[in-house]
């Protein structure tokens, strides 16, 4: 052992002692590790949700785009068939990019959401399930949904088309707790579609300016629904999106949204993240293309927060308090403290 000067030899002895003995505690823990343990919980939980008491049917529409709504979609969705719930996307976007996430096929020709307005098909007919999960359903957008809405205005009951292709009947055929309706970037008919046909709007809200500016338009056109075609109406959850701890923007937007709407909005919020980016360019949600990354442990969060808000569960007993609890290995809690 090379002497060290100052220290005696008892010193140098005891420093390597406990070098030695503390080297493979330090050996076993590196941040891949660690990653690999967090992307194990969440493909490989050991808890499963709460369904709700009632089948829950969510229009997730904000008329900016690349706030991200598809992205919500699909990974929500994607969040709660992996805690055990069954759940339905139905991708309204003539863009067909929550089809593309869910690795379901969307090339022309393919029974889709199109024909289901049309009354050519039932809903069962084009639901597809995604190689994601076996709890994960979509009913696909193909190119031909870009033309519905001019074939759609000399239609009866034009704006309620959605609401009757989602019979409890079929619903119940297809075992689904939640429905997640992807919206366009729009306000058109394809969006009033949806929200007749739900009794719940979720609204992505990106932590930036121009995020703010919109929304009043789209509350107004909520408003405008409850009032004359769907009075069940209402916005249940805010979720805020892309946010960067870095700017003091996102903290201003962040208060301010809070502050408005106070608990519609998730207490989660889904930090910007490249592999968020990357997830969709090979056909995956974000907990599928990597499972232990920010982005995929915030919007399993989030999915759990909605699972879990009070009211919507038998007997009441569970609510937004009880978020931690029961949670495989700890990794929500790690997972809320990397996306604020």
């Amino acid at each position: 052992m090379p002497s060290v000067p100052g220290a005696s030899p008892e010193a140098v002895g005891a420093t390597g002692g406990a070098s030695a003995s503390s080297s493979p505690a330090a050996a076993a823990w590196t941040p891949i590790a660690e990653e690999a343990a967090r992307a194990t919980r969440v493909k490989h939980p050991t808890d499963r949700l709460p369904r709700p008491v009632r089948r829950r049917v969510l229009a997730v529409a904000n008329q900016k785009g690349g706030v991200g709504k598809t992205t919500s979609t699909v990974n929500l969705a994607a969040g709660l068939a992996l805690q055990g719930l069954r759940t339905l996307v139905v991708d309204l976007d003539p863009q067909g990019n929550a089809s593309t996430a869910l690795g379901v096929e969307h090339r022309a020709g393919t029974p889709s959401v199109y024909e289901v307005l049309l009354g050519e098909i039932g809903i069962v007919d084009a639901v597809a399930v995604s190689p994601q999960s076996s709890n994960l359903l979509c009913v696909p957008a193909t190119i031909d949904l870009a033309g519905s809405e001019i074939e759609l205005v000399s239609m009866v009951a034009r704006e309620s088309r959605l609401c009757r292709a989602l019979p409890d009947v079929a619903l119940d055929e297809l075992g689904v707790d939640y429905v997640f309706i992807d919206c366009p970037p729009s306000l058109g008919l394809l969006t009033v579609n949806a929200l007749v046909a739900a009794p719940e709007v979720l609204i992505p809200i990106q932590c930036e300016y121009y995020a703010l500016e919109g929304l009043g338009q789209l509350l107004r056109n909520i408003e405008l629904v409850q009032a004359h075609l769907n009075p069940a109406l209402t916005v249940s959850t805010i979720l805020l999106t892309m946010y960067d701890g870095r700017t003091k923007l996102a903290d201003q937007v962040t208060a301010e949204v809070r502050k408005h709407f106070g608990d519609q909005v998730l207490h989660t919020v889904i930090p910007r993240s490249v592999k968020i980016s990357e997830a969709p360019g090979f056909g995956q949600t974000v907990l599928a293309y990597d499972p232990g990354s920010r982005g995929a442990l915030s919007y399993l969060d989030a999915a759990r927060e909605i699972a879990l808000a009070r009211g919507y569960l038998a007997g009441g007993n569970l609510g937004r308090a009880d978020l931690d609890d029961g949670y495989p290995g700890g990794a929500h809690s790690g997972a809320r403290g990397v996306s604020r």
